[in-house]
């Protein structure tokens, strides 16, 4: 039997390099924008949807596949003699990306001779992004469908996320705060530090004024979270790489922590219309002692 064949959505923001060297299948969501539907991070790239985010008139709206988008990319990947599936996508509690891929598994399931496993991440972006690269590496090293669902859930289970967002307003016109919180939040310039639950929902930790104050409470909250030992660090960022650049340097200098994995990735479009641009995040997994 060949190797277990990995799909995600595009929302896990896996930089295309890796990808390809992962050989993991991305299937994209729609940005809505000026008018013009665009596949997130394939016919809109990062850099050029945050130029348009700073001037459009009106915010974009976005929208996940369909059963049969996925069925179609699952099909293909059977004409290339994939027997076994696994498909991480993001959180149910934020998209019904999910439930496309449930729904295509029963409409497969009829027809083919396919396991095909959906995973519900319980994240966003990387988060589901570091889940999916695990996967993806053991499915190459050819571990079994049971081994790498064994890792997928080591990666979701012990993940800490920490968000800081420039800007509410985004966070607010997508539903995902209240007007009170936006307003009060700019006006006192307080960053709420957001992470996600093991429900897979977006949530306040803590409320800070000021980029740098909430910035030094993250880095407690990883010291207070998260044992010394090897990890893996990510950073992503909207529009703000010397930032991402900076905050990975600042993880390189803690000594109690040895950073076997580092990755630096935009945040796309999809994530990024409900964030807005300049939003930063640490994605961090402890890893086991080898």
């Amino acid at each position: 039997m060949g190797r277990v064949h990995v799909f995600t959505d595009s929302t896990a923001d896996i930089p295309k390099k890796l990808q390809e060297e992962l050989q993991i299948k991305v299937i994209p969501l729609k940005v809505h924008l000026d008018n013009q539907s665009y596949l997130d991070g394939e016919t809109l790239a990062p850099e050029e949807f945050y130029k348009r985010l700073e001037v459009a008139e009106k915010l974009p709206t976005t929208s996940q596949p369909s059963p049969m988008d996925f069925c179609d990319a699952y099909k293909d990947a059977i004409k290339q003699g994939a027997k076994e599936i696994i498909s991480i996508h993001l959180s149910s509690a934020l998209s019904g990306t999910y439930q496309s891929a449930v729904l295509a598994k029963g409409m497969l399931e009829e027809e083919e001779s396919i396991s095909l496993t959906v995973v519900d991440s319980k994240s966003a972006s990387y988060g589901i992004g570091v889940v999916v690269s695990a996967v993806a590496r053991a499915a190459l090293a050819g571990k079994s469908v049971e081994e790498c669902l064994e890792i997928a859930e080591y990666f979701i289970e012990n993940q800490q996320i920490y968000f800081l967002v420039d800007n509410l307003e985004y966070l607010k016109k997508g539903g995902r705060i209240g007007k009170a919180s936006a307003a009060v939040g700019s006006l006192l310039n307080i960053k709420p530090i957001l992470s996600i639950n093991k429900h897979g929902e977006l949530y306040a930790v803590e409320k800070v004024r000021g980029k740098n104050k909430a910035f030094g409470r993250i880095l407690e909250l990883i010291k207070e979270k998260i044992p010394a030992g090897p990890l893996s660090v990510t950073v992503i960022h909207a529009d703000a790489q010397e930032e991402a650049n900076r905050w990975m340097k600042v993880m390189e200098d803690q000594s109690e922590y040895e950073l076997r994995e580092k990755v630096i990735s935009s945040i796309g479009p999809v994530i990024g219309t409900h964030t807005g641009a300049a939003t930063l995040a640490y994605i961090l997994v402890p890893l086991k002692e080898e």
